[in-house]
């Protein structure tokens, strides 16, 4: 089994990495190539960028922030925000993204999964999912940056989305995100036990333990953000720590 990645997260709006809670009240992060960078310079294992305005602003994808990262990036990138159809995401690979991830549009044409799939493999198809907790009844899905609760449920929306093609899943807890009070592991659990496609967790890390809680709970790949735009720590020292821990990163 490989190693477990772990993946900074930039959010971008117009142009400049963000950060907010529950995807609201963004503050201003830096500057996307800047922070690629300095994260893969930490020993990042990939980069996530997800342009975090383009679906609720009706806008295209950042194809030009794709373009300025990948010239100093030599690791792998995903990139989503504003895919709607497959010219989007082949724009997005021709700038230098290796994947690409969808969210709202695959919600609305679920069948846009399997073209992605057909046409560029699912090794490069991620399907993003954004989920909200439904009182003490699992999740639901919700799209356009959290704003539109849809009322479909997380595990089966992902297993169907398994089955259309995705490759990869990229899970965020709406209720947990920019909270920096650890992943949600039940919600970690539901899914990684529903599919047998990586899943990375996303939302509400903090210390490393956090990480290994989500590691354990099945994940694949942990996702981290504003502990590493705020200082808190790095990419290094978190890795450091889950080696002291028994929990086996990529160098």
């Amino acid at each position: 089994m490989a190693a477990p990645r772990l993946i900074p997260c930039l959010d971008v709006k117009d142009g400049r990495v963000v950060k907010g809670i529950r995807f609201q009240n963004l503050r201003d992060a830096g500057d996307p190539v800047t922070q690629a960078s300095m994260y893969q310079d930490q020993g990042a294992d990939e980069i996530v960028i997800l342009d975090v305005s383009a679906t609720p602003e009706g806008r295209g994808h950042a194809v030009e922030t794709t373009s300025s990262v990948r010239q100093v990036l030599s690791i792998p990138l995903t990139v989503g925000g504003g895919v709607r159809k497959v010219e989007d995401a082949l724009a997005l690979l021709e700038a230098g993204a290796d994947k690409v991830a969808v969210n709202t549009a695959a919600v609305e044409r679920p069948e846009l999964i399997g073209r992605l799939a057909e046409r560029f493999g699912s090794q490069c198809t991620v399907l993003a999912v954004d989920a909200a907790r439904r009182g003490d009844d699992g999740w639901e899905v919700v799209v356009e940056g959290g704003r539109t609760r849809t009322g479909q449920d997380v595990v089966q929306w992902i297993r169907s989305a398994a089955a259309r093609g995705a490759g990869e899943i990229l899970l965020t807890s709406w209720d947990r995100d920019g909270t920096r009070t650890g992943y949600d592991l039940e919600l970690l659990e539901a899914v990684t036990t529903a599919v047998g496609i990586p899943v990375i967790a996303s939302g509400g890390a903090d210390t490393a333990d956090h990480l290994q809680g989500a590691l354990e709970s099945g994940a694949t790949a942990a996702l981290i953000a504003s502990i590493l735009h705020d200082g808190v720590t790095t990419v290094d020292s978190l890795k450091r720590e889950l080696l002291s821990n028994g929990i086996e990163v990529r160098p």
